[in-house]
């Protein structure tokens, strides 16, 4: 049985009561012209006398609400790879967060040696961005040589520091709730403890780790030893 076709009054008055809850003029504009056309398709299969079955009514989902929230953004970050110091064919340094180093805030810079105090010092480490509770991991490999505090007379902040004699490598890795103690090994990358918010402290800085490296006694830039790999670095530099 051929099946019955409905008139075009009879169609845009059904999509009419369908796109009705959704609201819109432009997806009712949409709809009617869409059906206007299938419409016409159908009636010239009618007129040809095809057994062919009618064109399916446009199905119709609703449009999200104007609004309503959306899955967020987030930019995938870089690769590090840590110089190899010692020649074996291993990297010797790790990003201790496995993010970019902290950027301009109203707090100053991260990298090292950017000002501080108003230009009386210099900053000794690179801060790594960082999330509240992350796992951070160690940047060297080592034993753990030291636990302290960041500031005196303030408990919240602490840092761990992992010392190796083999390669005259000394790390302070700042702002970390540590999971290890002193006298314990550690291997490169593996966790040390998790990141503090500062924002008790600084609030609004960017929260971070603040990773201090020393060669022989000599500090020097974390950035030389943990690098984004090349096509993250040249991504980075144009983002900035």
């Amino acid at each position: 049985m051929r099946p019955t076709l409905r008139s075009r009054a009879e169609l845009v008055n059904l999509i009419h009561r369908r796109t009705h809850a959704l609201g819109g003029p432009g997806l009712l504009a949409l709809a009617l012209g869409a059906v206007v056309l299938s419409v016409g398709v159908a009636d010239a299969a009618a007129r040809a006398g095809s057994s062919a079955p009618a064109a399916p009514l446009l199905q119709i989902t609703a449009a999200p609400q104007q609004g309503a929230a959306q899955p967020p953004h987030t930019a995938e970050e870089p690769t590090w790879d840590g110089v190899d110091l010692d020649g074996d064919g291993a990297p010797d340094f790790a990003n201790p967060t496995g993010r970019a180093p902290r950027g301009h805030d109203a707090f100053g810079d991260g990298y090292f040696h950017a000002s501080r105090d108003g230009g009386t010092r210099p900053h000794e480490g690179v801060d790594y961005d960082s999330r509240a509770g992350q796992t951070v991991s160690a940047p060297i490999s080592g034993f753990v040589s030291k636990i302290g505090y960041a500031y005196p007379g303030d408990p919240r902040f602490k840092y761990v520091e992992i010392d190796n004699p083999a390669l005259h490598i000394e790390a302070r890795v700042f702002y970390v709730d540590p999971v290890v103690e002193v006298g314990n090994s550690v291997a490169l990358g593996t966790p040390i403890g998790t990141a503090h918010s500062l924002q008790a402290r600084y609030g609004g800085i960017t929260d971070h780790i603040h990773l201090e490296l020393a060669e022989s006694g000599r500090k020097i830039d974390a950035q030389t030893v943990i690098l984004a790999r090349r096509e993250d670095a040249t991504m980075m530099a144009g983002m900035n």
